[in-house]
């Protein structure tokens, strides 16, 4: 039994399920054929976010797009944690167990992270990244605390239990360019309808500033990684992710080029599909 219907009219993508060893069941999508993107989502998003881009890179990549646990169409085993190392975990399990080879990664958001982690324990596994708004380090400056304390503790816990709120607040500063239509909420607001199902929402803001052990050892292994081509799509107009961060990021991927989208907000996949998939495409055929 599916958590909720999806929309085939705008997720077109045959739903496919893998059950890993601890019992979560993972949903994803496979389409397509060439060079494996792995493209991962963070928070409070699942496999929907790339469904503009799915469709403009399927015909020359293999695009498989799965959700993480308690987040899309994935299950969780009760008692699961929705940590950053929790997740990292369980996509290692899903890249070994489909035995992924030579894979460019999707990261963005907490997708960074995760997909960085994934990457370090199975470096031979990965061919290069394509890097989004994201991170790869604890989180000290001022502004993400304040929002790990009020997302992530108060009133982020409350206002998700209330209204799904911190769903809301994401997607209505995140998109800045492409407005989500009231078929496309449904879909974002889907997984999370049930009050209980709500809390991966609020625990991943929390683990900003909670996380810092995992992200300390993320960072000190990230030069494992180092001499791994990256292509840097970053959205100028993003509220929580700026320059200087793509600046760090780009000092660890000494083998980089930058695809500026100035348009672009925090949701990248959603701003600026055409543009990012233009970018891929380019940077592989020079590869």
């Amino acid at each position: 039994m599916t958590k909720f219907e999806i929309n085939r009219k705008l997720f077109p993508f045959k739903s496919k399920y893998l059950d890993l060893s601890d019992g979560t069941r993972i949903h994803y999508v496979d389409e397509g054929s060439g060079p494996v993107l792995l493209l991962l989502h963070g928070n409070p998003a699942w496999s929907f976010l790339y469904r503009k881009l799915i469709p403009l890179l399927s015909n020359n990549f293999r695009c498989i797009a799965p959700d993480l646990p308690g987040f899309g169409l994935s299950t969780a085993q009760d008692g699961y944690s929705y940590l950053p190392e929790a997740h990292v975990q369980r996509m290692r399990e899903f890249v070994r167990t489909l035995n992924l080879k030579e894979i460019t990664i999707f990261t963005q958001d907490w997708a960074g992270p995760i997909g960085f982690g994934v990457a370090v324990t199975e470096p031979q596994r990965v061919a290069g990244f394509i890097i989004g708004n994201t991170f790869a380090w604890p989180l000290v400056k001022r502004n993400f605390r304040v929002f790990s304390v009020l997302m992530g503790r108060f009133p982020g816990p409350l206002i998700a239990w209330l209204f799904n709120g911190v769903v809301r607040f994401f997607f209505s500063r995140g998109i800045r360019k492409h407005p989500l239509s009231k078929d496309e909420w449904a879909m974002y607001l889907a997984p999370f309808k049930h009050r209980k199902s709500r809390s991966p929402t609020h625990i991943f803001p929390k683990a900003l500033t909670h996380a810092s052990a995992f992200l300390s050892g993320l960072e000190e292994k990230m030069t494992i990684l180092s001499d791994k081509p990256a292509l840097f799509v970053w959205g100028d107009r993003d509220f929580a992710f700026r320059s200087s961060e793509r600046e760090r990021l780009q000092k660890l991927f000494i083998k980089n080029k930058v695809v500026h989208l100035p348009d672009a907000g925090h949701f990248i996949q959603e701003d600026a599909p055409e543009e990012i998939a233009q970018a891929i495409q380019a940077w592989f055929r020079k590869k």
